[in-house]
C-alpha cells in the first residue's frame, strides 16, 4: 500500500469507526463462522449421544443409518435457518434499523444456546436440532445486516476493506470452533454441550458495545428523514465535522428515493435498472458457494492422509489450512482497495478453476504415481488461497454496493438467501456425488468456476472508489445505450 493510500486509510479508519466495526462484525460474523464449523470436531461424541438417547427412549438400537440421518438433519438445518433469516433481512432492516435489528437478533442466540447446552441434560437431540435452526436464523439475518451496516458507515475508499472484515471474522471463528471441539479441549462426552454454549460470548459482547454506536447515517436520513441526526452520526464515525461532501451525496440519494415508489420484489425483477444488479448479486453469491470450497475443506483431511500423514497429523494440517485462509483473507482486505473487487474476484475464480483440474489429475493418478499425493496437499492449500483472495469475501459486500438505499435491503435479502440455499444444496448433494464420481468430483466445480469467471468478466462492474450514486448510474446508462 503506497504512502498516500495508507495515510488515507489511517485517516478514514477512526477510533469510533473501528469500535463500530468490532461491535458489529465480532458480535455477528462469529455466530456465522463458529456455528458453521462447530459440529465437525465433536461429531463422534454427538453421534454417540444421539445413539444413547435413542436407545434409552425406544428400548432398541437405532442403527448407524438412523444416527447419521439425525446428525445430518442437525447439521443441515443450520442452513435452512440461514435461508429463512436471510429472507427476513429486508423487513427487519427497514423496520428496526440496521443497529436495532442487530441488537434484537441476539434474542435468537440466547434461545439457541439454551436449547443446545441443555440438550444433553434433557436427553433430547430434538433440542439440538431446534437450537441449530434458531442459531441459523440469527446467522442468516447477520449475513445480510452486518455488511449493510458496515458499508453504510464506511467512507467510499474504505468500503471494500471494511466489507472484507465480515469474511475475515468467519474464517477466524471457523478455526476457533475446530480447535474448541478437539477432544483435548471441549470435544469430550462430558463437555461437548459447552462447545455450543460458547456462542453466547459474541452475543454478550455485541449487547455491551453496539448500543454505544450510532445507527447508520444513511438509514437515519433516508428512512427516518432526520438530517441533523444523520449528520451527528456521520460526524461521530468520521471524527470530524467536515462531512459536507458525504452529506451532499446522502441528500442526493434521499431525493432520488422520494421520486420513485417503494421497491418491491416485483419491481426488483421488472425494472431493468434493478434487475441487472440483482442478477449480478445472485450469480456472485452462487460463485462463492458453488466454487467447491466446502468440498476442498471436506476432502483436505482425506488428501493429507493419502499423502502419508496419520489421522491426528492430518487433522492438524487441516487446522493449518484454516490459518492460511485467515492470513490470505487479511491480504485480500489490503488488496481490495488497490486491485479492485472485479480483478480480485477474477483472479480467485480463475486460480481455483485451474487448481481443480490439477487436483483432479493428482487424485486420479496417485495410485500410479504415489508422489502426486504430496502435490495434492499443495493444490488444496492453493485452492484455499485463491478462494480467500476474492470469492471468499467480495460477494458479502459487493451486493450492498450495487444498490441505492431504497433497494439495498431487499436485494441483500434475496442474495444472501441464495447464498444459504446454495450452501444447503452443496452440503446435501456433495457426499452422494463423491460416491458416483469419486476422484473426479472436482471437475463439476471446474465447470461452475469457468461459467462464473466468464460472467464476472463480462457483466460485473468495478465498484472501487465509486459512490453508490455513481455505481447505480452505470446500470441506468446500460439500459439507455
Amino acid at each position: 500500500m503506497c504512502a498516500n493510500s495508507y495515510a488515507s486509510f489511517r485517516r478514514g479508519l477512526t477510533g469510533h469507526l473501528s469500535f463500530a466495526i468490532a461491535a458489529a462484525a465480532l458480535g455477528s460474523a462469529f455466530q456465522h463462522g463458529y456455528n458453521t464449523g462447530v459440529v465437525n470436531a465433536p461429531r463422534d461424541v454427538i453421534m454417540k449421544f444421539i445413539n444413547a438417547t435413542y436407545t434409552e427412549r425406544f428400548n432398541e438400537e437405532p442403527g448407524e443409518q438412523t444416527v447419521t440421518i439425525i446428525f445430518s438433519i442437525m447439521v443441515s438445518i443450520f442452513c435452512i435457518g440461514g435461508m429463512v433469516g436471510a429472507l427476513g433481512t429486508a423487513y427487519v432492516a427497514e423496520t428496526f434499523g440496521r443497529k436495532g435489528s442487530l441488537l434484537l437478533n441476539n434474542i435468537l442466540v440466547f434461545i439457541a444456546a439454551g436449547l443446545m447446552v441443555f440438550s444433553k441434560m434433557a436427553k433430547s437431540y430434538e433440542m439440538l436440532i431446534i437450537g441449530r435452526f434458531f442459531i441459523g436464523l440469527n446467522s442468516g439475518l447477520n449475513a445480510g445486516l452486518v455488511p449493510m451496516y458496515l458499508i453504510e458507515v464506511s467512507p467510499t475508499y474504505l468500503r471494500g476493506a471494511v466489507g472484507t472484515i465480515y469474511q475475515l471474522v468467519i474464517t477466524i471463528t471457523i478455526l476457533i470452533s475446530q480447535i474448541v471441539g478437539l477432544p483435548q479441549v471441549l470435544g469430550t462426552e462430558e463437555h461437548w454441550p459447552y462447545v455450543f454454549g460458547m456462542t453466547l460470548i459474541p452475543a454478550i459482547f455485541m449487547l455491551a458495545t453496539m448500543p454505544l454506536c450510532p445507527e447508520s447515517p444513511r438509514y437515519i436520513l433516508i428512512f427516518q428523514g432526520k438530517e441533523l441526526a444523520a449528520q451527528k452520526a456521520l460526524t461521530w464515525f468520521r471524527g470530524t465535522i467536515e462531512v459536507h461532501d458525504e452529506m451532499d451525496e446522502m441528500r442526493s440519494e434521499y431525493e432520488a428515493t422520494k421520486l420513485v415508489p417503494k421497491v418491491t420484489l416485483h419491481e426488483m425483477w421488472t425494472n431493468p435498472v434493478l434487475r441487472t444488479p440483482l442478477i449480478i448479486s445472485v450469480v456472485v453469491m452462487l460463485s462463492q458457494q458453488l466454487s467447491g470450497i466446502n468440498a476442498a475443506i471436506f476432502f483436505s483431511t482425506k488428501i493429507f492422509e493419502s499423502a502419508g500423514l496419520n489421522k491426528e497429523t492430518a487433522l492438524y494440517a487441516t487446522l493449518g489450512m484454516g490459518s492460511i485462509n485467515i492470513l490470505m483473507t487479511i491480504v485480500s482486505l489490503v488488496l481490495v482497495e488497490k486491485a479492485g473487487r472485479r480483478t480480485l474476484h477474477l483472479v480467485g475464480l480463475g486460480g481455483m478453476g485451474i487448481i481443480t483440474v490439477l487436483l483432479t489429475l493428482c487424485m486420479a493418478l496417485k495410485t500410479l504415481v504415489p508422489w502426486l499425493s504430496y502435490l495434492s496437499i499443495i493444490w488444496v492449500i492453493g485452492f484455499v488461497v485463491m478462494f480467500a483472495t476474492g470469492p471468499g469475501s467480495i460477494p458479502w459486500f459487493l451486493v450492498t454496493e450495487l444498490f441505492g438505499q431504497g433497494a439495498r435491503a431487499i436485494a441483500t435479502s434475496i442474495a444472501v438467501a441464495v447464498n444459504w440455499s446454495a450452501n444447503f444444496v452443496v452440503g446435501l448433494s456433495f457426499l452422494p456425488l463423491t460416491t458416483v464420481m469419486g476422484d473426479y468430483t472436482f471437475l463439476i466445480f471446474t465447470v461452475f468456476l469457468a461459467i462464473f469467471w466468464i460472467f464476472t468478466y463480462k457483466r460485473v462492474p468495478e465498484t472501487k472508489n465509486k459512490t453508490i450514486e455513481e455505481i447505480t448510474s452505470i446500470f441506468r446508462q446500460q439500459i439507455y445505450q
